[in-house]
């Protein structure tokens, strides 16, 4: 797994939600992880997973949970829709 396999997987999910009329999605890392593949298991990509998150970022999306180290399986994001940019 790398940076463009949870990309590919986060960009899924967003155009899904937009394209259902979504106004907003909220994806938990752990989640996005898990539909990945992968995690929980050793040499797990969470880092990897949570940076992709937070470089979809645009402004409008929220972090709503952080974990302590800031990387972590309940980083939360809530990013808005339809994403512009």
């Amino acid at each position: 797994m790398d940076t463009s396999t949870f990309l590919a997987a986060l960009t899924t999910q967003l155009r899904a939600a937009a394209a259902s009329g979504a106004t907003q999605l909220t994806v938990v890392a752990g989640e996005l992880h898990r539909k990945v593949g992968g995690y929980p298991k050793a040499g797990h990509r969470m880092p990897t997973c949570c940076d992709v998150m937070r470089a979809a970022m645009r402004p409008g999306d929220e972090v709503v949970r952080e974990p302590p180290k800031g990387k972590g399986a309940t980083l939360t994001i809530r990013y808005r829709l339809p994403r512009s940019g």
